[in-house]
């Protein structure tokens, strides 16, 4: 079995910044941080702080040949996915594994459709909500690395197991690995753009019974299409998802929450529209997810209105 050594990140967002800081810690020789350079210059200019340290990586850019993963984890947005597979392929070979901790149940497919399912497993991450204002991540360490495949035992898992225990990563390996990961989608399209919307902390959600009771109807609506689509055992989801809510730190905020508050692009297409989309495929009605589809257009086209007028008064 081929041991895991080298590691490079893809991301270094509110997600990927809490796995550099542990791989630094492990073994920094062996791990970079794939930027373009664009991003590059604004590293450099602007360091990314963890934790209100400097994240001292080593960063290399998508042209270099001399660095082969053994594993690679990508933490982008949505938004940056396309690119971010493009990005990687000088760093892939025969044994690389790649793992996608991005929020949705789609990310997978796109990267086994360039590189081939045989070096992408399922995986997403759970814990505590970081915390994200600019070049500074804060967060508090309790979170989760989830992972598997279709079929177990698989060799790629046992090696990224092996690799974890070594750099004291958490970590789980669920026997129903699409299971979980619809899960945590579940809970992701009925929290996020819900508490972007309202403006909400998780306590506050937890809190009010009509939000909880509009969170259970866009989880049925997530439900129905997971059945559809070949999830297993989709009657326990809801109350699987509405448990996990509940170890949410109160004062917490969900990732498009913060989003909306610091005036950056959101991934509601992932959340809401991948359920429209799936809900079309399968001739599943979702309105819930239509209507926050459509509220999420708004604030889009509001926040271009007032760049523009921003822009145009610099201008001017």
């Amino acid at each position: 079995m081929k041991e895991i050594k080298t590691v490079l990140l893809c991301g270094l967002g509110a997600v990927g910044s809490a796995y550099a800081d542990k791989l630094l810690k492990f073994d920094r020789a062996n791990f970079k941080v794939l930027v373009n350079a664009e991003r590059l210059k604004r590293y450099n200019e602007n360091p990314i702080y963890f934790n209100d340290k400097i994240l001292n990586v080593d960063y290399i850019t998508p042209s270099a040949t001399n660095f082969k993963a053994d594993l690679i984890i990508i933490a982008t947005k949505m938004t940056g996915l396309d690119e971010a597979i493009k990005e990687i392929k000088n760093f892939v070979y025969e044994n690389t594994v790649i793992l996608p901790l991005l929020n949705g149940v789609t990310s997978e497919e796109m990267i086994a459709s360039a590189y081939g399912w045989d070096k992408v497993l399922y995986a997403y991450f759970i814990g505590h909500s970081s915390v994200r204002n600019g070049n500074k991540i804060s967060h508090d360490g309790v979170n989760t690395l989830v992972f598997g495949a279709d079929k177990l035992p698989d060799n790629r898992v046992e090696r990224v197991k092996e690799f974890f225990n070594k750099a004291q990563i958490n970590y789980k390996v669920p026997e129903d690995i699409r299971h979980s990961l619809w899960c945590k989608y579940m809970l992701n399209v009925a929290s996020n753009p819900t508490t972007a919307l309202l403006r909400m902390t998780f306590g506050e959600m937890l809190e009010n019974k009509n939000f909880m009771q509009l969170a259970v109807n866009i989880m049925k609506e997530v439900q129905a299409v997971a059945k559809a689509e070949g999830v297993k055992n989709t009657e326990t989801m809801i109350d699987e998802t509405v448990a996990h809510l509940h170890t949410m730190i109160p004062e917490g905020k969900t990732s498009m929450l913060q989003d909306v508050e610091a005036k950056r692009p959101t991934e509601i297409d992932m959340f809401a529209g991948t359920m429209i989309k799936l809900g079309k495929k399968h001739n599943i009605e979702t309105p819930y997810c239509q209507f926050l589809k459509e509220m999420f257009d708004v604030i889009h086209e509001n926040q271009k209105l007032h760049n523009n007028r921003n822009l145009a008064y610099k201008i001017s």
